[in-house]
């Protein structure tokens, strides 16, 4: 008896090692999803019309999308199944209807994606947006060729990931922003915009990104109610990764602002770089939009396919080429029709309601014991998560809304 007591810690001890490493590698996928062309531009926007005073609207969308991914990633792992099998489970059917809009929603978002990545490398080397895309498509390819997928993808969303933050954070330095001023508006702003706090919160944790992660965490095994302490911390992790990238986007653009430099409404993040740095600015920004674009397209074909790959064996044996078909596909609309506005309108605001569909519907499942056993879900998660999906809700209908007439324009 006394050998077998003297293995056990030994691995206890190595097991957190091991999976700290995927935890991290699934927080990247998760934040560098989140970080894509809409991103950086959203960020640009609402920091010229609310200036210091968006550090509130970045405080209170950080608390949210904590709330929000908490709930999703720890009832994912301890029920160790997908989102779309979880939801048809609550409801039969609703697996699939969630799955559709994860699916067309992630399509239409990697076509930006992918004119992203080919803006950015225009402004690295200069070649064409066409051509710039079509490189960087196959470059993602190249991930999920080779055998080990799963960790390529880790590694490359985290190098890149690094690469954008340090980046970015050295311009915002070159900015020299009143960071004072932004931390007294962050707790006493001048003016509340809601609009912008939802609009933050479904573009870090709305449609797919929001399952990125966990959905890597059960393709690397890491399920059960034994791995919450670990898939909390990386669910955390995850979004202050994206919280990092959009304080220091937030401070480089105050500083511009801040000086009363006219920023390009044509392409707002690119004149903030190169206002702040020069012609070095825009190469930096090419190389910040071509690593957001690259890693959001990489994530969002990933965690499309993952909701569809339950549905059926070959599909899940089959997974890595259909990942790769997504992103030909994206690749392939980009180059033909070019980014098509009016659709990406309806797919935001249907994007927008994803968040409170799934979340909502996996709250539910948290209290099911034939989808979580005997696993009790703590009752300040419920409640903050029920916040977030009525907010997101009424915002994300609004929304809808009031988009569904410009198609018709």
């Amino acid at each position: 008896m006394e050998p077998k007591k003297k293995n056990t810690p030994k691995k206890e001890l190595s097991a957190p090692k091991v999976n700290w490493s995927l935890m991290l590698g699934a927080a990247f996928l998760m934040a560098t999803s989140a970080i894509g062309p809409g991103f950086l531009t959203q960020t640009t926007v609402f920091t010229q019309n609310l200036a210091a005073s968006f550090g509130f609207v970045i405080l209170i969308s950080i608390i949210l999308d904590i709330f929000a991914q908490t709930n999703v990633w720890r009832i994912i792992a301890v029920s160790g199944k997908r989102g779309q099998d979880i939801a048809n489970m609550v409801l039969p059917g609703l697996g699939y209807v969630l799955a559709a809009l994860i699916v067309i929603g992630g399509l239409a978002f990697n076509i930006g994606n992918i004119a992203g990545a080919g803006l950015g490398l225009n402004a690295i080397t200069g070649i064409s947006p066409t051509v710039g895309a079509a490189i960087s498509a196959i470059i993602a390819v190249l991930i999920f060729v080779v055998k080990e997928a799963g960790k390529a993808m880790d590694k490359f969303t985290q190098i890149a990931g690094f690469v954008m933050i340090g980046l970015m954070i050295y311009v915002a330095f070159t900015t020299s922003p009143p960071v004072g001023e932004a931390v007294v508006k962050t707790f006493a702003p001048d003016k509340i915009d809601f609009v912008a706090i939802v609009t933050l919160v479904g573009g870090t944790v709305g449609g797919y990104i929001t399952f990125a992660g966990g959905h890597r965490l059960l393709d690397a095994g890491v399920k059960g109610v034994d791995a919450l302490p670990q898939v909390t911390k990386s669910s955390i992790t995850g979004i202050l990764i994206t919280s990092v990238m959009r304080i220091a986007l937030f401070l480089a653009v105050l500083g511009v602002v801040a000086k009363g430099l006219p920023i390009d409404a044509g392409n707002p993040p690119a004149s903030v770089f190169q206002l702040a740095a020069g012609n070095i600015g825009y190469k930096i920004f090419g190389i910040v939009m071509w690593s957001a674009a690259i890693t959001s397209v990489v994530g969002a074909a990933y965690t499309s396919v993952s909701f569809i790959r339950t549905f059926s064996q070959k599909l899940d044996k089959n997974a890595n080429w259909i990942i790769i078909g997504f992103i030909i596909i994206s690749t392939v609309c980009f180059v033909l029709i070019g980014k098509p506005v009016k659709v990406l309108l309806l797919v935001g605001a249907l994007n927008g309601l994803i968040l409170p569909i799934a979340l909502g519907t996996l709250l539910i499942a948290a209290y099911k014991k034939s989808i979580v056993g005997d696993y009790k879900h703590p009752l300040w998660l419920t409640i903050s998560g029920i916040f977030v999906v009525v907010v997101m809700a009424l915002m994300g209908g609004y929304t809808l809304v009031d988009q569904i007439p410009q198609l018709f324009k």
